[in-house]
C-alpha cells in the first residue's frame, strides 16, 4: 500500500491556487490514516477516483434534529437524482453522511474527518451559527468547501464558505420594516425573543440599531434570551403580554431556534396572545416546525423567509413532486432551508462542471455569477461575496401549517455580509475577486 499523493501547489495573485501537477495514478492507497478517533477503510486508488464524495453535516439528533435531518434528507435527494443522470465528470457521486448530534465542538470534530479521513470533495452542512462558527477554523486550515444553507446573522465572509441561507437583509430587516408598515400593522414597540448564540444576539443588534435609525428608543424595545431547548415559557410569554399592555402596537421578532419553537407557540396559545393583538414574525420557524404542532391558534402569526411551500411556481411543484417520491411520504413538507440546499447543491454542480475537476481553488472560482432557476420563480445568482441574490417573502401562518405569502420584495435582493447599521461593519466589502480578494476590507488586497 502507498498513499496517494497530491498535486504541487502555488499561490497566484488572485488569491487561489493553481493546479501545477496532477494526482500520480496509484493502484491502491493506504488507509492507516486517523482523524478525530475513526480510522479510514483501504479501497482501491481507481475506486476513489471514479467517486466524488459529498459530505453531509447535519444534526441527526439533539435538540437541532427537528430542523437538520430533513436538510441531510434533502442532499440524498439529489445525489440520488445526479447519479441516475449519469453522475457528475463521468464519476458516481457519493454521500458520506455523520450526525454531529447538536453538539457544538463535535461539529468541528466530524468537519475535520469529513476533510481528512473521508477526503470529501465538498460538505453541506450546519444550522446554528454557533457550529458554523464551529467548523470555520477547520474548512479554512484544510482549504475546504461547506456549503451552509441557513439564514444567519451576517457579519462574516469566509472564501472557504458559500452562504445561501439569507443575510439580516434579506430577512431579519424586510420583517421588521413590515411590520413598521400599515400593512403590517404599524407596530410601535419591539420584543426581540432569541436562543441565546451568536445568531439571536448579532441579529437583535443589527435590529436594535436599525429602529434606532427609525426613531425607536431603547425603552420600546424589550430583549431576552433562552437556552437551546428552552421549554418553560408561562413566564416570559407573561412578561410579553405585560410589555405589550401599554397601548401601543407592539410585535415579537423570534429568532428562537430548534425544538423550543415547540412549547413557546404552544404558551403563546395558552395565554391567549393572538396575531391580530400581538403578531409574532419567526425567522426561523417554517413548515417542518409547523409540522408538530396544532397550528390553530397560530393562525396569522408571521415567518420571513426566500421561500414558501405553498409558492405557485412550476419549479416548486417540480421540487415538491421529487421530494415526495423520494421520500415516500406526501405528507412531508418543503422548506426555505431546504430550497437553500437546492440552490448550492445546484450551482456546486454547475461550477464542477465548468472547470472540469472537484478542486476547490477551481470550483470556488467558477461559483462567481454561477445561476439557478430559484423555486420561486426567479433566478439566484452567486455574488462575489458569498452570498446570493434572493427575493424575501413573508408569510402568514395557516390553519393547515401552510403559509400565505402576503408581502414580497419585486425581485431578488443581493446579500449583505456586512450590515450597514453596524458602524465598524458599514465600511467592510467582501469580495474574493481580484482585486480585493477579502471578506473583510476597506481597500483592495491588490493595487496598481
Amino acid at each position: 500500500m502507498v498513499l496517494a499523493v497530491r498535486g504541487v501547489v502555488q499561490d497566484n495573485p488572485y488569491g487561489d491556487k493553481l493546479m501545477i501537477t496532477r494526482r500520480n495514478a496509484l493502484n491502491t492507497i493506504a488507509a492507516a490514516a486517523l482523524a478525530a478517533g475513526v480510522a479510514a477503510t483501504a479501497i482501491p486508488a481507481k475506486a476513489a477516483e471514479d467517486t466524488i464524495k459529498v459530505g453531509v453535516l447535519h444534526s441527526l439528533s439533539g435538540t437541532m434534529a427537528i430542523s437538520e435531518t430533513t436538510l441531510k434528507d434533502s442532499v440524498l435527494m439529489m445525489i440520488d437524482k445526479l447519479n441516475k443522470e449519469g453522475g457528475l465528470l463521468g464519476k458516481k457521486v457519493e454521500a458520506v453522511v455523520v450526525d454531529p448530534a447538536s453538539n457544538w465542538p463535535l461539529f468541528a470534530e466530524k468537519a475535520r474527518e469529513l476533510i481528512q479521513v473521508n477526503k470529501v470533495d465538498v460538505v453541506f452542512g450546519c444550522w446554528t451559527s454557533v457550529s458554523r462558527k464551529s467548523v470555520l477554523p477547520v474548512f479554512e486550515e484544510l482549504n475546504g468547501m461547506l456549503f451552509y444553507p441557513v439564514q444567519y446573522e451576517g457579519e462574516e465572509s469566509s472564501r472557504n464558505v458559500f452562504y445561501t441561507g439569507a443575510a439580516p437583509n434579506q430577512q431579519a430587516i424586510p420583517a421588521v420594516e413590515y411590520l413598521m408598515s400599515e400593512d403590517g400593522g404599524g407596530a410601535k414597540r419591539f420584543i426581540l425573543l432569541g436562543t441565546d448564540y451568536v445568531y439571536p444576539r448579532t441579529t437583535n443588534k443589527i435590529l436594535r440599531a436599525f429602529l434606532h435609525s427609525k426613531g425607536i428608543s431603547d425603552a420600546d424595545i424589550m430583549e431576552e434570551y433562552t437556552p437551546f431547548g428552552h421549554s418553560d415559557w408561562q413566564t416570559i410569554v407573561a412578561s410579553v403580554k405585560k410589555f405589550a399592555s401599554a397601548g401601543t402596537k407592539t410585535a415579537v421578532v423570534s429568532t428562537i431556534n430548534g425544538d423550543a419553537n415547540v412549547p413557546f407557540y404552544k404558551e403563546l396559545a395558552n395565554q391567549g396572545i393572538k396575531a391580530e393583538d400581538i403578531p409574532v414574525v419567526a425567522f426561523s420557524v417554517g413548515e417542518e416546525e409547523l409540522a408538530g404542532l396544532d397550528t390553530a391558534p397560530l393562525v396569522g402569526h408571521l415567518a420571513a423567509w426566500n421561500y414558501f411551500m405553498s409558492v405557485d411556481a412550476t419549479e416548486n411543484d417540480t421540487f415538491i413532486k421529487s421530494w415526495h417520491a423520494f421520500i415516500g411520504d406526501k405528507k412531508r413538507v418543503t422548506n426555505d432551508p431546504m430550497e437553500a440546499t437546492y440552490i448550492g447543491f445546484k450551482m456546486w454542480t454547475q461550477a464542477v462542471k465548468q472547470a472540469g475537476t472537484t478542486d476547490v481553488d477551481a470550483v470556488r472560482q467558477a461559483m462567481y455569477g454561477q445561476k439557478v432557476k430559484n423555486l420561486t420563480g426567479g433566478i439566484a445568482m452567486m455574488n462575489t461575496n458569498h452570498h446570493l441574490s434572493k427575493p424575501v417573502l413573508i408569510g402568514e401562518i395557516q390553519g393547515d401549517g401552510q403559509f400565505d405569502v402576503v408581502w414580497q420584495t419585486d425581485g431578488e435582493v443581493v446579500g449583505d455580509a456586512w450590515s450597514d447599521f453596524i458602524p465598524e461593519s458599514a465600511a467592510l466589502t467582501a469580495d474574493w475577486t481580484y482585486p480585493w480578494i477579502c471578506g473583510n476590507c476597506k481597500k483592495p488586497s491588490f493595487t496598481n
